[in-house]
């Protein structure tokens, strides 16, 4: 794929079509961007100068053209070295177009089944793509603002309605704990509902663009739990489908409890049903706002990754924050951004963590008193 020297600078080359190219994302001191071939899902990290490059290789633009685009931004214009080296890499990794085609994406390798009995996971569907798929044309005519906002509304309503009855749900649930029957019921439905959660984000990946590639039971025995492996959603070209997909778990499981509370309401004080319900709604809420945490390897956290435009943010902020405490000077070296974001993370999720602990404490108290 390397042009001749005679004709480098009119060389129009084009990456191919399917290439996906990721938004910046600050990761350490650097920002970098991925570059993805779904075709067989190798990716590889490059800088901003060299993203700046190979994100106009669209076949129009001459290397003469974005050599003078180039020189205008960095000051500094690309010699024949420069391209030959730039084009051999991405003909060696097969990213330009007229590359020899590479061979369909295997199945995902050996059985369905893996680990042992007591750690393992188990895939559900041969094609997590086309599940997904059939689940999103089945209800796609309900993923529209008309539809989804007023959803949205009577969920954070019924959330204000159980806070404010929250003393109520706390006795109910201590309650709900002593009748095991009712218990198994209870953790029955919320395991739906987790199932729900995980085909909530292949189902919104799906909606804006991005892949799911597994569906499948993983267990830690006594605990098991569905997950949906989303691919993909880093490429997304819009920061607010991303935080769509990171959200649509936590509300799925809101919008699961809906009916619950509507039943709920209707029961009166002291009702057996509805000291059930009450266990299963402060239960449900909690696992779906908790979720929304920004803390690994909760979605929320995911989602405030998305936001911000950060790769693994709390390895490189504790990362970053051990540095500062040897080294200042070498600390330093981070730009502004990079120093304020990692302290904020270092300084937010310490504050959280003792602030979940001393909830806990209080509703233990509180469950416990006399």
């Amino acid at each position: 794929m390397s042009p001749d020297r005679a004709d480098v600078f009119t060389h129009r080359p084009r990456l191919r079509p399917e290439i996906l190219l990721s938004p910046p994302l600050l990761r350490g001191p650097v920002t970098v961007h991925l570059i993805r071939d779904p075709s067989d899902g190798t990716s590889f990290e490059v800088g901003p100068k060299e993203f700046f490059l190979i994100s106009r290789l669209d076949g129009v633009r001459s290397l003469e053209e974005i050599g003078a685009e180039y020189a205008a931004a960095f000051g500094r214009r690309l010699g024949e070295a420069n391209w030959h080296q730039l084009l051999g890499l991405l003909g060696t990794k097969r990213l330009l177009a007229g590359a020899p085609a590479r061979e369909p994406a295997a199945a995902p390798p050996g059985p369905p089944f893996s680990g042992t009995l007591l750690r393992g996971s188990l895939r559900l569907v041969a094609d997590a793509g086309r599940t997904t798929g059939r689940l999103h044309g089945a209800l796609r005519p309900l993923l529209r603002r008309g539809v989804l906002l007023p959803l949205l509304a009577l969920c954070l309503a019924m959330e204000v309605v159980l806070a404010a009855a929250s003393g109520t749900l706390l006795r109910d649930t201590w309650w709900l704990f002593q009748q095991p029957v009712a218990l198994v019921a209870v953790f029955t439905l919320l395991w739906l509902s987790t199932a729900g959660h995980e085909l909530a984000h292949g189902i919104a990946a799906r909606h804006h663009g991005g892949t799911v590639s597994e569906i499948g039971l993983r267990w830690r025995l006594p605990v098991a739990i569905m997950y949906c492996r989303v691919d993909n959603y880093r490429f997304l070209t819009r920061r607010r489908h991303q935080l769509v997909i990171g959200a649509a778990g936590a509300f799925a499981n809101l919008l699961f409890l809906l009916p619950f509370a509507v039943w709920w309401a209707a029961l009166e004080t002291g009702d057996p049903t509805r000291r059930v319900l009450s266990g299963l709604l402060l239960l449900g809420s909690v696992q779906a706002l908790v979720n929304l945490l920004p803390l690994p390897p909760l979605d929320g956290y995911t989602m405030l990754g998305h936001a911000l435009g950060v790769s693994g943010y709390a390895p490189e902020s504790g990362r970053y924050l051990r540095l500062r405490l040897r080294d200042r000077q070498a600390a330093a070296v981070y730009p502004r951004r990079a120093r304020v974001l990692y302290l904020a993370y270092g300084i937010g999720s310490s504050v959280l963590v003792c602030l979940l602990a001393a909830g806990v404490v209080t509703a233990a108290i509180v469950l416990l008193a006399p």
